[in-house]
């Protein structure tokens, strides 16, 4: 083992990377950039190599760095306090790239220690295990080409399509124990099979260093470390590289809501509560058996924007996905009465947190405007994703959960009883434009007993294939951006499994292959036709053509482009009756084009359909000047392009 030497109390080698400045911004809450100054950094300071380390302990009497470099012994590599900051550090020489450390903290009344996990740390043991690694993100990106354009392809006027992912369990090796892949492996297959199917970008859950992988993530330890189960943070950095190379853009789930109580993470760390609120009734969230960040300290929202940064920064990370932002929003978030706090004013909001994601929001957009933040907001809380200078929280992007409920609610009804629950289609025109929607059928909807998309939809095994196409027609059809949960473009029957892989064999069985080919065909007509991608968030790129005959199931939409040339017509039919000679207004006579059809024998279906296109006639009906007459198949949803090639 090498020679290591504290050099705490020797001038000519003493180092510090806090400037007055620093700290400063630090005790403010502004310092928006910690990685750089807190946790390990392997440095050479006057011909010495080794290793400064950092931790915010102001309540500590004592902090230490123990590790494999002094067999864990507490108390012989002290470190000492930075003024009135709250911050200790110290360099240890010798120390260096792959050293297991903990902090040893003791409080000033002497009765409290602990050893803590680095909150800082790039790198930690796989669990059970729990100490950091010394570590540095030194990486040679090879992704110019896309960081250079990225702000077209994150653009709310740009086709979104993402695929929601889970890393350990797309898919696995059972020939070595029902391994998961690594970060490297997935490197050499995903970004080849996202193109494939046409998605633009992909949501990982939460890759952040997490000690219950049944979690999928969402308790987060780690806030800096991507987790080691897949590999280090180069490989990371080589899996996002290859994702870019193949022009898919990367979105990465961030859970600044709450976090876990294992002891050797971020909660009572310093033998105060720091990083929480002391009170349960604001500190606790009883849901998750989870701690509660304490939005109204500076240095915590130091912490956590610091955090935002560093993924989009070291990684190169597109945007955020930020999770269950409705329980930071509201201090009576699944609280009973009595269970809770009011604010100063003696309501339910919670002042804190809506003061911290707006300015989560500002710095993320003022450091990167090319990249997005998604909010998952599942009340009504208005303006989520307008801009802060306008009273909105300044996200990008909301996932609409209101449309998801609906939605599935209506497709898991029986057909003959859908034309009494029509408004479940239609209600979410009546808000789809008060924010930057993204439509999600996301993990949350394959999870806890739900069992999967396919299995929800009713009638035989060709019905419910048919209605998991025309689901995913009318989804493509909406205007907003689009989200769909690995598994749910082959037709998994199982409800997703963290465990396990996705059931790839599937597509050995034709009507599973068929519905991935519809999937891919969706994505590329999205992407192809700005008419269903352009004017996403804005009201005049959707009219409705009739969205009333509840009796027939039917609904007739039209999507455009900013150019007036841009018109698609969709129609969808949501009963198993075929539908021949049904007749529908529309605002333009000349050639209709069908350029995609669900009941497509290609996609499993029947085969009916209009003989490649229709022909208005000047008929007026629903308020047009033209109309067409269709071939409607039965469980479908097609689109029509005007002026396309007959």
């Amino acid at each position: 083992m090498a020679k290591v030497h504290f050099t705490s109390n020797m001038p000519d080698t003493q180092v510090s990377l806090f400037s007055k400045d620093d700290l400063y911004l630090f005790n403010e809450g502004t310092h928006f950039h910690l990685f750089e100054k807190l946790g390990a950094h392997p440095l050479e300071q006057n011909g010495v190599t080794g290793t400064y380390f950092a931790v915010w302990a102001p309540n500590a009497g004592e902090v230490s760095v123990i590790g494999a470099f002094n067999d864990w012994r507490k108390g012989t590599h002290t470190l000492s306090p930075v003024t009135e900051s709250g911050i200790w550090e110290g360099f240890v020489s010798g120390v260096g790239r792959g050293t297991l450390y903990k902090f040893h903290i003791r409080t000033r009344s002497g009765d409290y220690e602990v050893d803590k996990t680095d909150p800082f740390a790039f790198f930690n043991e796989i669990p059970p295990k729990t100490a950091s690694i010394v570590w540095d993100l030194e990486y040679t990106w090879q992704d110019h080409a896309w960081m250079e354009h990225r702000h077209k392809r994150n653009a709310l006027n740009a086709p979104m399509t993402i695929y929601e992912m889970h890393v350990g369990s797309w898919r696995r090796v059972p020939e070595e124990g029902n391994r998961s892949l690594s970060y490297r492996e997935l490197a050499e297959s995903l970004p080849g099979y996202l193109k494939e199917m046409g998605f633009t970008h992909v949501e990982f859950l939460p890759i952040m260093d997490h000690p219950f992988f049944g979690s999928w993530g969402y308790q987060t330890t780690g806030y800096f470390a991507p987790t080691g189960n897949f590999g280090t943070p180069q490989d990371f950095m080589y899996l996002v590289d290859a994702l870019h190379r193949h022009d898919i853009g990367v979105i990465l789930d961030w859970v600044p809501s709450h976090f876990p109580t294992d002891g050797h993470g971020l909660s009572f760390f310093d033998g105060t509560h720091l990083f929480e609120h002391a009170d349960p009734r604001q500190g606790f969230h009883p849901d998750w058996s989870t701690y509660i960040f304490n939005y109204g300290r500076n240095e915590v929202r130091s912490f956590l924007i610091s955090s935002a940064l560093f993924w989009l920064e070291k990684y190169h990370a597109d945007g955020l996905r930020v999770d269950a932002v409705a329980s930071m929003l509201y201090l009576d978030y699944s609280r009973k009465e009595g269970e809770w706090i009011p604010n100063q004013y003696g309501g339910r909001e919670n002042i804190e947190a809506i003061s911290f994601l707006r300015r989560f929001n500002e710095e993320v957009y003022r450091s990167h405007p090319d990249v997005q933040t998604i909010a998952e907001e599942s009340t009504a809380w208005p303006m989520v994703s307008k801009p802060t200078y306008l009273g909105g929280l300044g996200f990008g992007l909301k996932w609409d959960m209101g449309w998801m409920h609906d939605t599935l609610s209506y497709m898991s009804q029986d057909p003959f009883f859908r034309k009494y629950h029509h408004n479940k289609l239609t209600f979410r025109m009546l808000y789809a434009f008060h924010e930057n929607f993204i439509l999600p059928l996301s993990h949350d909807e394959v999870v806890y007993g739900k069992g999967s998309l396919l299995g929800r939809m009713p009638g035989d095994q060709w019905q419910q294939f048919a209605n998991l196409r025309l689901l995913y027609g009318y989804m493509y059809a909406q205007a907003a951006k689009k989200l769909l949960f690995m598994g749910g473009e082959i037709g998994q029957w199982s409800e997703w499994a963290h465990d396990a892989s996705l059931e790839w064999h599937l597509l050995g069985q034709p009507l599973h292959s068929a519905l991935q080919r519809w999937v891919a065909d969706l994505n590329r007509l999205y992407r192809a036709e700005r008419a269903l991608h352009e004017r996403d968030t804005d009201p005049s790129g959707f009219e409705w053509i009739d969205c009333n005959d509840a009796e027939s199931g039917v609904i007739s939409l039209m999507r455009k482009g900013a150019s007036s040339d841009e018109l698609l017509f969709v129609i969808c039919n949501f009963t198993p009756v075929p539908r021949p000679n049904y007749r529908v207004g529309i605002p333009r006579g000349g050639f209709w084009q069908e350029v995609l059809n669900s009941d497509a024998t290609l996609y499993g279906g029947s085969g009916w359909g209009n003989l490649g296109g229709v022909d208005a006639v000047p008929v007026p009906l629903h308020g047009r000047s033209h109309s067409l007459t269709l071939s409607l198949p039965p469980l479908s949803a097609l689109f029509f392009k005007h002026g396309g090639v007959r």
